[in-house]
């Protein structure tokens, strides 16, 4: 089972070299990420899941009704991105359940950053996916965390993928910087070992970065941005239709993932 994911979120990264990016700058260059990121998903006959902050959702209802029209689930990504706070736990399931009508069963947090088990039992999710096992540095260690789900205060705990043994973490700045011929290699491993193989990426990756050197968007970040992205993201769905792989939402394997 694959398990594709996207923070679908408002594009702040210029704001960590000290830009001043305004939301609706930020979210033009979502909306044009998501968009295309919809395109290559239809095109496939691929469903995904959106992790989606209330800003995006409140300020892309379009985007956000594509999204739900073509089969893909809506999962949290807490409110405001860049100011996350330990309420939006809580206000984003509500939130985004108004504005889709639809139910929200997972939360990932901003960054990766640590979440309360507690609040996200409180809340009703049933999964939560907000765990990179693996050692960056200046950003996280969590290579003693399990780098396949388990459960944690009665809700299903979904890392995102790392190899065997080495815990090379396939998040997006994998596919950003490896040879696409190591990313498919080393992502088609950790199908074929764990049986699953969940990744996430964000729509800002597929916009043309290298076109706007005022945005100070780091090199590990832009690299291959745009139609780079797009095409990597379609060879690695293409590799795994050809292998016989199914995707599904985080929701669908929550449900039949036994511990």
């Amino acid at each position: 089972m694959i398990l594709l994911s996207f923070d679908t979120e408002e594009f702040d990264v210029p704001r960590e070299s000290g830009v001043d990016f305004p939301l609706e700058e930020a979210m033009k260059v979502s909306r044009y990420g998501t968009t295309h990121i919809l395109d290559i998903l239809k095109a496939r006959g691929v469903r995904a899941t959106f992790f989606c902050t209330t800003n995006f959702a409140e300020n892309a209802p379009d985007i956000m009704a594509r999204i739900v029209a073509e089969g893909h689930e809506v999962a949290a990504h807490g409110c405001d991105h860049w100011h996350p706070e330990p309420q939006d736990v809580f206000r984003s399931r509500q939130r985004l359940r108004e504005l889709t009508g639809q139910e929200v069963a997972g939360y990932r947090q901003p960054r990766m950053f640590p979440v309360s088990d507690e609040d996200i039992r409180k809340a009703g999710y049933k999964y939560n996916s907000s765990l990179n096992p693996c050692w960056i540095p200046g950003h996280y260690n969590h290579l003693r965390d399990p780098r396949t789900p388990f459960m944690r205060d009665g809700v299903l705990q979904i890392p995102t993928a790392v190899t065997p043994t080495l815990r090379i973490p396939l998040f997006w700045l994998a596919l950003h910087n490896f040879s696409l011929w190591l990313y498919r290699k080393l992502a088609m491993r950790c199908w074929k070992h764990d049986g699953y193989f969940a990744t996430y990426f964000h729509p800002w990756e597929f916009f043309p970065l290298g076109e706007h050197p005022e945005f100070k968007v780091g090199f590990i970040s832009r690299n291959h941005a745009g139609a780079g992205m797009e095409h990597r993201l379609d060879s690695v769905i293409d590799m795994f239709q050809r292998a016989g792989a199914q995707f599904a939402t985080f929701s669908e394997f929550a449900r039949q993932y036994k511990i």
